[in-house]
């Protein structure tokens, strides 16, 4: 089985396992032992849950349809042609009039079958699954495999690179390796993925679909905003690593540091202050803004996808309570700088400077603050366990800073030079499976080797599956930041959206974030792992330990 079990000596590179995998099977392993071929793809892309009621990329429709509905209106006359036959008509009348009957109901029969379940066809001649439940396709399916990610690895370890499945009502389409991805078109590149699948568990409609050249202008000020944000509050997020390390020296040295805590507070702090201004330099916002981000991307992660969110009242009040608290912030943000020329550039300004409305203002910065907080901490927490696990990777990287950068502090012009964090980050992101699935709505039909893959199909990419496949990562299940310094490796994670042209804004906005974290804390301290700590994996959207991750740290000489 191609990116199976690694050896042993992969195995011991780290000191976590996969959720669901056995001591046994996996004694020390890093994030896991699936096997399978996973995909890749220009762009990041992301998945969209299929209960959203009038979700763009799901839409409405019969196609894919395996729920039995009324037959249309124009079947209606053969049943009563059929009723007319109950009548006393002569033997050849009968005859003739059963014969016509017999015809006309078979043809109708047919078309009934073909419009009611037009959809049926499209799957055939791809390898994979049919539908467990009428209305929810394989959704129990995913459920009882615990994740989309998990449900992935199994399909193509079962049916190979490309599989079908049911998403609820909407066919399916699962693409299992970097070949595939490759040969995979997509013509509508004009919204980000991760963006796109945000606003529409949000419910929010501007930006989806409509005119591409106002979906494009939007984009160019979502990404200049980032960019000119980050120039902006460098130094913002480089005082808060310095206050992170200063807290961290106050610890004793055998004490157990909870590491995705502290990454998440350092996280939204440097986020929320690079969105939406010097307002988060309060403690008290900050925790006002953890609250409802946790309420809300809690049901992101989990609500959305099992449909269990309509379900329960006060989930579903606690949900919408925080998303209307966190919009009542960002109103009085949009309100105070709007027509303002306010000291510090910030990202809800470059949107601002955009003639866009205070809706798509108000959204597009909701969406920074939620995603780029989320993955940030991520990385961050990634990027540190994988460092603690590996003190030849540490010191390689203390080395690197040490040269680069000396005794002074770093600059934006001076995360360039250091290539071989860049290479830690990379591979962290590879590792951890950060990101592990991504999603495009098929808008014309295409091709894929030998099989079609039809229009209005949702094409997933594996990611999860293919950062693990041992034809694409000699040793997947190794922390080895030299794979990156090899331009094939490269390209191959340029291909699925992390890095290069193709990288999102809030990778982006990560990789710079965690690059000032690491130049701070490396230089001053050792990290250690706790012993006998073994992490099992979250995977939702984006990859989260399960449980707490601990480590300690003592000081460097």
């Amino acid at each position: 089985m191609e990116g199976g079990v690694g050896s042993q000596e992969e195995a011991a590179a780290c000191g976590h396992r996969e959720r669901g995998s056995s001591p046994e099977e996996a004694p020390g392993s890093q994030l896991g032992r699936e096997g399978g071929k996973g995909s890749e793809s220009k762009k990041r892309h992301f998945f969209l849950p299929p209960s959203l009621p009038g979700s763009s990329l799901l839409g409405g429709g019969r196609r894919g349809c395996l729920h039995a509905q009324p037959l249309p209106s124009s079947i209606a006359p053969a049943f009563l042609s059929f009723a007319a036959l109950t009548g006393c008509p002569s033997p050849s009348s009968a005859m003739l009039d059963f014969a016509i009957f017999a015809a006309t109901f078979l043809l109708l029969l047919v078309g009934a079958v073909l419009y009611l379940y037009p959809s049926s066809r499209q799957a055939s001649g791809i390898p994979g699954i049919t539908p467990t439940d009428e209305k929810d396709g394989n959704l129990p399916d995913i459920m009882t495999s615990g994740s989309l990610h998990a449900f992935q690895v199994h399909l193509h370890e079962k049916y190979g690179p490309v599989v079908s499945f049911w998403f609820g009502r909407r066919l399916v389409i699962s693409l299992g390796s970097i070949d595939l991805l490759k040969q995979h078109i997509n013509p509508n590149r004009t919204s980000d993925p991760f963006e796109t699948m945000l606003k529409s568990l949000l419910r929010y409609q501007s930006g989806l679909g409509g005119d591409v050249g106002e979906n494009c202008l939007r984009k160019k000020l979502y990404e200049n905003g980032v960019t000119k944000s980050l120039q902006s509050n460098f130094p913002a997020i480089q005082k808060l690593s310095e206050e992170l390390l200063a807290k961290w020296l106050s610890f004793p040295e055998s004490q157990h540091v909870p590491l995705c805590q502290h990454m998440l507070g350092f996280s939204m702090k440097a986020v929320t202050q690079t969105a939406m201004g010097s307002r988060f330099e309060d403690d008290q916002e900050v925790i006002r803004f953890r609250k409802n981000h946790d309420a809300i991307w809690a049901e992101i992660g989990k609500g959305f996808l099992d449909g269990s969110l309509d379900k329960s009242v006060t989930r579903k009040k606690i949900y919408e309570d925080a998303l209307m608290d966190m919009e009542s912030v960002l109103k009085k943000v949009i309100k105070e700088r709007q027509g303002k020329n306010l000291n510090g550039y910030i990202f809800i300004d470059s949107l601002l400077q955009g003639n866009l409305s205070d809706k798509q203002v108000l959204e597009d910065t909701m969406i920074f603050s939620l995603a780029g907080s989320i993955i940030t901490a991520k990385l961050c927490t990634w990027a540190v366990y994988f460092l603690t696990t590996s003190p030849e990777v540490q010191q390689k990287l203390y080395k690197e800073m040490d040269q680069v950068l000396g005794k002074g502090p770093i600059t934006h012009g001076k995360i360039e030079q250091l290539r071989y964090c860049r290479q830690v980050l990379c591979e962290t992101v590879r590792t951890a499976k950060l990101t592990p699935i991504a999603a495009r709505l098929q808008e014309l039909e295409g091709k894929v080797d030998q099989h079609i893959i039809p229009k209005e199909a949702l094409v997933l990419y594996a990611l999860g599956v293919v950062l693990q496949d041992s034809s694409a990562w000699p040793l997947p299940y190794k922390f080895d930041p030299d794979r990156f310094s090899e331009e094939s490796a490269m390209k191959n994670f340029s291909l699925m959206g992390f890095s290069g042209s193709q990288e999102c804004p809030e990778l982006r906005f990560a990789y710079a974030v965690a690059t000032v974290l690491l130049s701070v804390i490396v230089r001053k301290l050792h990290l250690h792992p706790v012993e006998g700590q073994v992490l099992d994996t979250k995977y939702e959207l984006v990859t989260s330990p399960k449980e707490e991750a601990w480590i300690t740290i003592s000081k460097r000489n």
